[in-house]
């Protein structure tokens, strides 16, 4: 499948702010599956973007940007071939061994419910490591509401989502993380995009990646109930949203900061 992505973010500074320094984790990598065709990045103003790998891996791009300005925009817009592996990813860059993955964050600590949740998993499924993912993956689609749209909040944990028993795609996977390491089994974070996916910012996505033993990596889309496909753009990965976040830095200068983000991922 040859997708079309463009991604938009309009950042607003009341008052103006005085510069901004940062991080973009807005370009896919080539592996088993992905195809990068071509990718371009853009930014208002007169910024360079200095292109880095962060510790995972992935390809980021710093820039800073000297004010006064109440407006700053990013232009995402690139073409990538995709091809359905059973969500089994092979062919990544892999800085850090699987049981890297098995390190919670404050976004991801199970508590005894979620451990709870995922224990009753390991017991019906006698121990085999994909059949507890899938069941996990499963019984969170048949218990946990989907709510498309935003995450609760920027700071909600997989515990606070787990207890209402309800969150976007950013908390799903934050509670999937949470259960698969709670069973000692190696997890990350994935941000990309999604043809299809019928959400309010359009394709932006988010899904998790659990390592299985003689098999390796493999992905699972908690919002939808499924292994990535080719309708998957796989961008950046991390220990949680924070480190797989596609823009991360900061403003200098006092007042309220906004962002409009528009996504669209067309075949």
């Amino acid at each position: 499948m040859r997708l079309r992505i463009a991604h938009s973010i309009v950042h607003r500074y009341e008052p103006p702010a005085a510069g901004v320094i940062q991080v973009l984790r807005l370009t896919p990598r080539n592996y088993e599956g992905q195809y990068v065709i071509s990718w371009r990045i853009d930014v208002s103003g007169d910024s360079r973007l200095n292109a880095h790998e962060d510790a995972f891996g992935n390809l980021t791009h710093v820039f800073a940007a000297d004010g006064p300005f109440a407006e700053l925009s990013i232009n995402v817009e690139g073409e990538v071939e995709t091809q359905n592996t059973d969500g089994v990813v092979r062919g990544t860059l892999e800085r850090f061994p699987p049981s890297l993955f098995l390190r919670d964050t404050a976004l991801t600590q199970a508590d005894d419910a979620i451990r709870d949740f995922a224990l009753d998993l390991r017991a019906a499924n006698g121990g085999n490591t994909l059949a507890e993912l899938h069941a996990l993956l499963n019984r969170m689609h048949e218990e946990i509401i989907c709510e498309h749209g935003s995450p609760r909040s920027p700071t909600a944990t997989a515990v606070e989502a787990f207890t209402h028993k309800s969150g976007g795609a950013r908390d799903l996977t934050h509670i999937f993380l949470g259960a698969a390491r709670s069973l000692q089994i190696p997890a990350r974070y994935v941000a990309g995009y999604m043809c299809g996916r019928a959400e309010p910012e359009g394709g932006g996505h988010a899904w998790a990646e659990a390592y299985v033993p003689r098999l390796g990596w493999v992905g699972f889309d908690t919002v939808n109930c499924v292994c990535p496909a080719e309708a998957h753009v796989r961008v950046a990965v991390g220990l949680d949203a924070l480190g797989a976040a596609p823009v991360r830095g900061t403003r200098y200068g006092i007042g309220e900061e906004s962002a409009a983000v528009a996504i669209t991922v067309d075949q």
